[in-house]
């Protein structure tokens, strides 16, 4: 198996590890055998449980932004992007219930969190040019729309006796108001 592939095999299996057990419910020598490896080729590819983690982070957020860029620029409108950001939300809740606690705790995890949100700043100038707002207001409409997302995907709104059409409602709602001039 090639280098990249090997990596590659890695990801996935760290992808759904951490999503099943969280970041402390699993370790590298799970996630290599999860992938076919040996423990030991864990470590060819990645320095330790920390490194395979942002790697998966910026594969999820990424895809996530460019899912996001491609329903914006076939002008498929904010209920497909409300859709689209609550079914990532929820496929990957128990990664982001991972990644919620470590940007707390790890400087690592912060400063990937950094450079992801910088992206989703650019993004949104780029994909909501009507959207004349500072970094600032940009930002918390981004917290806000994430906030609400894993609230749906973590079955708030439902716990509340709060319908899934009107948990959804309030995600549109948030990016009709990031969209608005």
């Amino acid at each position: 198996m090639k280098r990249r592939d090997t990596a590659d095999a890695l990801l996935k299996a760290a992808e759904a590890e951490f999503n099943a057990r969280g970041f402390n419910g699993t370790d590298t020598n799970r996630i290599a055998r999860r992938a076919g490896f040996a423990p030991q080729t864990f470590y060819r590819h990645f320095t330790d449980k920390t490194a395979i983690f942002l790697a998966v982070y910026e594969r999820w957020w990424r895809s996530e932004s460019a899912a996001i860029a491609a329903i914006l620029e076939a002008r498929g409108g904010l209920s497909r992007v409300a859709d689209t950001l609550i079914a990532f939300h929820v496929k990957w809740r128990g990664f982001r219930r991972s990644l919620r606690h470590l940007a707390v705790e790890d400087e690592r995890v912060r400063a990937a969190r950094r450079v992801a949100r910088k992206a989703q700043i650019a993004s949104a100038r780029r994909l909501l040019p009507k959207a004349r707002r500072g970094d600032a207001e940009i930002l918390a409409a981004l917290l806000v729309l994430e906030r609400l997302c894993d609230a749906i995907a973590e079955d708030e709104f439902e716990g509340l006796g709060i319908g899934a059409a009107a948990a959804r409602r309030t995600v549109i709602a948030a990016l009709e108001k990031l969209e608005a001039r």
